[in-house]
């Protein structure tokens, strides 16, 4: 009868926590149709640009390929590289064939190699050459990690500061202070930036510890600046807390902090860079415009992969900013929800 008791206890509490509940059926069910539609895509198409090539060649590589095979030189090629248009550029050098990959990414580098192995192969006359393969960006020493790594690095920023922000803002609602606070004559905006600056300081020690583990520790592939990726990751960080205390605002407890991750933290790392958002649906693509870690993931990699500057990057970082901006009115708004001053 005791056991009942509990039994009965437990399924009341549940029932009454529709947010439980709701997490319980429907978050599995968002997390495997997003590992659906990202592992379900079209194979990557790659965009192959090509000078002085035979004709045969050129005609294989065109049958293999949907897109056209571009004449560009490799000057041109390089300038194409740095817009993110092409992924590669072959032409012949001492008689041998010679293919330049932009390097960054590694389903493209991959769809490359696997269009030019099957060109080379259906040709009878070419089928035991070996093309010198060169890199724009990175190296043939780089591996699956040195390529991910860059994109993990923001998102476990991101994920740490989240959960550690929402909770810690939670735990000043929850114990009273927050209210107190509410009834001085600071005023809301004050409140959000002085919880902002505060917590904040704890999120640039806990990015630095982490980027600087990452680079020097695990040694991964690092072209750029030491510290302008840490202005990077600050700022991701910065825009993790700002959205973290603001759905703290909508939480309980503890628990409901914790049930914002499947709806607001794991779609994220999908469409992160992780995997090339060019094979998912247009909708998709869309959709992760909508996601600051797209945006701080993007700028992480070509800081660390491509060697670019901040200047380069003024995009990414100003639509960061922007989510931090956003995030910071609607945390204002979001103390009326407690108490009006």
């Amino acid at each position: 009868m005791r056991i009942g008791a509990v039994v009965i206890r437990i399924i009341r509490q549940l029932l009454r926590d529709k947010r439980s509940i709701a997490l319980l059926i429907f978050a599995p069910l968002l997390v495997i149709t997003l590992v659906w539609l990202v592992l379900d895509g079209d194979p990557y198409e790659p965009k192959i640009a090509a000078e002085n090539i035979p004709a045969p060649l050129e005609q294989v590589l065109q049958n293999e390929l949907e897109k056209d095979v571009v004449q560009m030189s490799e000057s041109e090629a390089k300038e194409a590289f740095q817009k993110e248009d092409l992924d590669a550029f072959i032409t012949i050098k001492n008689h041998v064939p010679y293919v330049l990959l932009e390097g960054s990414d590694p389903t493209a580098n991959s769809a490359v190699m696997k269009v030019i192995q099957t060109a080379f192969s259906s040709l009878s006359d070419q089928k035991n050459i070996q093309p010198d393969v060169e890199y724009y960006y990175g190296s043939d020493k780089i591996n699956l990690f040195d390529q991910t790594g860059s994109v993990l690095i923001g998102f476990f920023v991101f994920f740490f500061v989240f959960v550690l922000g929402g909770i810690s803002f939670l735990r000043e609602r929850t114990q009273g202070t927050l209210e107190k606070l509410l009834s001085t004559p600071i005023k809301r905006w004050e409140i959000v930036t002085g919880y902002l600056l505060g917590f904040g300081l704890f999120t640039i020690i806990q990015s630095f510890v982490i980027v600087t583990y990452c680079v020097y520790v695990l040694d991964i592939w690092m072209a750029g600046d030491f510290w302008q990726l840490l202005v990077v990751t600050f700022l991701l960080a910065i825009t993790a807390l700002a959205l973290a205390t603001l759905l703290s605002a909508f939480a309980n407890n503890e628990l409901q902090i914790m049930q914002f991750i499947p709806i607001v933290i794991i779609p994220q790392a999908f469409f992160s860079g992780i995997f090339n958002l060019e094979t998912l649906a247009e909708w998709l693509q869309v959709l992760s415009k909508f996601m600051p870690l797209t945006y701080g993931a993007d700028a992480i990699q070509e800081i660390m992969i491509k060697g670019k500057d901040l200047v380069d990057l003024w995009q990414d970082l100003l639509i960061l900013f922007g989510f931090v901006l956003l995030f910071y009115v609607l945390n204002i708004f979001a103390l009326k929800k407690h108490r009006r001053l």
